[in-house]
């Protein structure tokens, strides 16, 4: 009902740090790509490897935006 404003709201803040909470994992990393049915993630190891994750918007149950210290 939601996913379009979701989506939408998510898509202004592409180039963030994000925390993607599911029911089985919080993803944290760069919000990378949003459309209205999924989420592109790129958690950052050590600096060097990154690994792409894609969420569903309908499994996603919450995010966060950590402030910068």
């Amino acid at each position: 009902m939601f996913e379009a404003t979701f989506a939408a709201e998510m898509a202004k803040r592409i180039g963030s740090t994000v925390e993607v909470g599911t029911d089985n994992n919080l993803i944290e990393g760069i919000l990378s790509t949003v459309t209205v049915d999924l989420v592109l993630v790129i958690e950052v190891d050590n600096g060097y490897d990154n690994l792409k994750q894609y969420v569903s918007v309908d499994a996603i149950n919450y995010t966060r935006f950590p402030a910068a210290a």
